[in-house]
C-alpha cells in the first residue's frame, strides 16, 4: 500500500507479542479507511456524470436546432393538424401546417439560452454586490443589504410582469424583467459566503501577513466563492425556464408567430380535446428543459461537493 495514499491512517507502530512464536512484533497501524477502494467511482457519482452529459446535449441540440430542424418553423410545412409519426412530419404538425418537430426545437434553443442569459446576468450583477458588502462590510454592506432586501421583498413574478407591460412585449424586454428580480438571490448567498471565507484562518493569516485587500479578494476570496456560485446557477436554470413559459404562456413573450414554448402551449390550448398533441408537445418540451436543468444542478452540487 502506498504511503502517500491519502485515505490511510499512519499511527505511532504498537509492540506486540507474536502468538506462534512468544517473540516480540511490531505490527503495522497502517489501514486504509471504511469506504469504497480508491479510484472507484461511487454509484452517485456516476449517476451525476450521465445527467452532465445529458445537459451537455441538451446544450448542443439549442445550439444546433437551426442545423437540425427540417422546416422553417413559421412557414406551413405540410397539411393541417397532422398527427405525430406522419412521414416527414415526425411529431405531427399545427393547425397551419408548420412542423412541430422544428418549432419544438427553434422553442427549445429560445428558452435554454434565454435560461442562460438571465442566470448569467443575475450571478454577475448579484456576485458584484454580494462581494462588495462582504468584502467591505459596514455601512457599505449595510445600503447594498438594504437595497437587496428591497427587491426581495418585491414579488418578483409580478414586477417582471409590470415591467414587460411597460416596455412592451418581446423576448427581450422579458429577460429583462426576470434578470431584474432575479440577482437578489445570488447577492445574498454570495455574500454570505465571503464573509464566511473572510473569517478563514489562512485569510487572516494573508491579513496579518500585510497581504493587500484586492490580493486577498482574488487570490482567496473568489476561488472559494466560485464553487458556491456556480451550484447555485445550476439550480436556478430550471426555475428560470419555467417562468419564462409562463411569461409567454400569459402572452409576454415573443409576439407570434415566433416559436417558444409557452406562448406554443397557450396558443393552441383550443386544440387540446380535438388534436391534444399540438399543445401538449411543446408542454413536454418544458419538461424535459426543467427537469434535466434540475437533475443537472444536483448532479453539479453532488460532484462539486464530493471534491471541496
Amino acid at each position: 500500500m502506498s504511503a502517500s495514499d491519502p485515505n490511510e491512517i499512519l499511527l505511532p507502530p504498537l509492540e506486540t507479542v507474536s502468538t506462534v512464536t512468544g517473540a516480540p512484533e511490531v505490527i503495522s497501524p497502517r489501514f486504509r479507511m471504511p469506504g469504497f477502494p480508491r479510484g472507484q467511482r461511487t454509484p452517485g457519482r456516476r449517476l451525476s456524470w450521465v445527467i452532465i452529459a445529458l445537459l451537455i446535449a441538451l446544450t448542443l441540440l439549442a445550439i444546433f436546432a437551426r442545423l437540425l430542424a427540417p422546416f422553417d418553423p413559421v412557414q406551413p410545412a405540410s397539411g393541417l393538424n397532422l398527427p405525430p409519426g406522419t412521414p416527414g412530419n415526425l411529431l405531427g404538425t399545427d393547425s397551419i401546417g408548420r412542423d412541430l418537430i422544428s418549432r419544438t426545437l427553434y422553442g427549445i434553443q429560445v428558452s435554454w439560452f434565454a435560461a442562460l442569459i438571465v442566470v448569467a446576468s443575475g450571478l454577475i450583477i448579484g456576485g458584484l454586490i454580494g462581494t462588495l458588502a462582504g468584502v467591505f462590510g459596514g455601512w457599505l454592506d449595510n445600503l447594498l443589504m438594504r437595497f437587496t432586501d428591497l427587491f426581495l421583498a418585491l414579488p418578483g413574478t409580478l414586477v417582471a410582469i409590470a415591467i414587460v407591460a411597460a416596455l412592451g412585449y418581446n423576448l427581450q424586454n422579458t429577460l429583462l424583467g426576470i434578470a431584474i428580480v432575479w440577482w437578489p438571490y445570488y447577492a445574498r448567498i454570495i455574500r454570505g459566503e465571503v464573509k464566511s471565507l473572510a473569517s478563514r484562518p489562512h485569510v487572516e493569516a494573508a491579513r496579518l501577513a500585510g497581504t493587500s485587500r484586492t490580493r486577498i479578494v482574488f487570490r482567496h476570496i473568489i476561488p472559494g466563492v466560485i464553487p458556491t456560485a456556480i451550484v447555485t446557477a445550476s439550480l436556478d436554470i430550471g426555475n428560470v425556464v419555467l417562468l419564462l413559459a409562463g411569461l409567454s404562456f400569459l402572452g409576454l413573450g415573443q409576439p407570434a408567430p415566433a416559436p417558444e414554448l409557452g406562448a406554443d402551449t397557450a396558443r393552441n390550448l383550443g386544440q387540446l380535446l380535438t388534436e391534444p398533441w399540438i399543445p401538449i408537445i411543446p408542454g413536454l418540451a418544458v419538461l424535459m428543459l426543467s427537469l434535466i436543468a434540475n437533475l443537472g444542478g444536483d448532479a453539479v452540487r453532488n460532484l462539486i461537493g464530493g471534491r471541496r
